[in-house]
């Protein structure tokens, strides 16, 4: 079973900043798998936490973000 995340919690556990997740929220690289209505948090699980690894190691392989978006499809 997938772990459920909040921003803060992929922040913390990915190494991202919380401004830094947002960015990539905006510009496709990832996505949010639910929201609350009631206090409008994001959620996120495992996939997610997969793929900021996976974009941090294309990051330091000297990828641009437009170069990473096209490599994993988004």
């Amino acid at each position: 079973m997938d772990c459920i995340y909040l921003i803060k919690d992929l922040a913390r556990l990915s190494g991202h900043t919380i401004y830094t997740i947002k960015y990539y929220l905006n510009l496709g690289l990832i996505r949010e798998i639910g929201r609350s209505p009631e206090t409008k948090f994001r959620y996120f699980d495992n996939t997610t936490l997969e793929m900021l690894q996976k974009i941090r190691a294309l990051r330091r392989e000297h990828k641009s973000l437009a170069e990473i978006k096209e490599l994993i499809g988004g």
